[in-house]
């Protein structure tokens, strides 16, 4: 991958140097170092500068960031993909059920990363997988991929923020309230290594609000939204299944598949600050078939 920026410097960096200019731009310390291995990586008014010079008032700041050399952890494998967006720093994902983010000791092919480095291979691209925000293999819906060392950087600041607005749809048994928030810290299930639960003595604080859409009182199911406020492992997962309504369909919480042969959960909405363009960005997905046809009448 590839990716040139052009900066015009302002007053405001009159006499500053390059490097507190990055900084100001956000640019991770990682970033900064393949900038200055790059050769001509960092250009000042057309010449190869180092980051300690000092910056006046109109001068040009061309970056030229490299990575040249793709994951070779990871097989470029041909999948399926609904990209919903796609620009020079990042690519959204519309994920499909059932699919594993990253290749693991079970699922080697077939994964979100395969597809993706098969996609930029076959560009031409040297391509490092880093996604942002993880969805469960069985959660279907929106996932960002940094397409570089910047937007990895900076995008992984904003979910240690709290400045990506995450918004879920699941489908749970019963009745659920019309609104709440669940306030319940979550740790790890002691002798497990995947399975969490709500550990009020070494839990991690954890923070969900929801609201219900609707209610099917024959199937005594409950449409929910939820807004994560923080991003602890099966956050929602664990947190509905606390307050009395699991996800149906979830194998490892709540392996009720009389409605759906997975878990009945989707990432639906994305918000966040572009890294490099500072746009703020919004993605809706819509409730895949397998979810939709269980509330018709929605």
């Amino acid at each position: 991958m590839e990716r040139k920026l052009n900066y015009i410097i302002t007053e405001e960096f009159h006499n500053k140097t390059i490097e507190q200019f990055l900084k100001s731009e956000e640019f991770p310390h990682q970033a900064i170092v393949q900038l200055k291995k790059t050769q001509e990586g960092i250009l000042r008014n057309g010449n190869w500068a180092y980051v300690n010079e000092q910056l006046h008032v109109s001068d040009k700041l061309e970056l030229h960031l490299v990575e040249d050399v793709a994951d070779t952890t990871i097989q470029p494998i041909p999948v399926d993909l609904s990209i919903v967006y796609e620009d020079e720093d990042l690519v959204i994902i519309d994920k499909a059920a059932n699919m594993p983010i990253h290749p693991s000791m079970n699922h080697h092919e077939g994964t979100l990363a395969n597809g993706l480095l098969h996609y930029y291979q076959s560009q031409g691209q040297a391509f490092t997988f880093r996604c942002i925000n993880r969805l469960d293999r069985d959660t279907s819906g929106l996932t960002i991929v940094a397409k570089h060392l910047l937007s990895a950087g900076i995008l992984s600041r904003q979910v240690s923020n709290r400045q990506i607005s995450r918004t879920y749809r699941a489908i749970v048994e019963g009745l659920v309230n019309d609104n709440g928030t669940i306030d319940a810290p979550i740790g790890r299930v002691d002798g497990s290594t995947i399975e969490r639960h709500v550990d009020y003595d070494h839990g991690e604080r954890a923070v969900t609000h929801y609201k219900r859409l609707t209610y099917d009182a024959e199937k005594d199911l409950s449409l929910v939204e939820l807004h994560l406020e923080t991003g602890r492992t099966h956050q929602i997962r664990v947190h509905m299944k606390y307050i009395g309504h699991p996800i149906i369909g979830d194998f490892l919480y709540n392996p009720n598949y009389q409605f759906c042969n997975r878990q009945a959960l989707h990432s639906a909405a994305l918000e966040f600050i572009h890294p490099v363009t500072k746009e703020k960005m919004h993605f809706a997905s819509s409730l895949p078939e397998d979810l939709k046809c269980i509330f018709q009448n929605f």
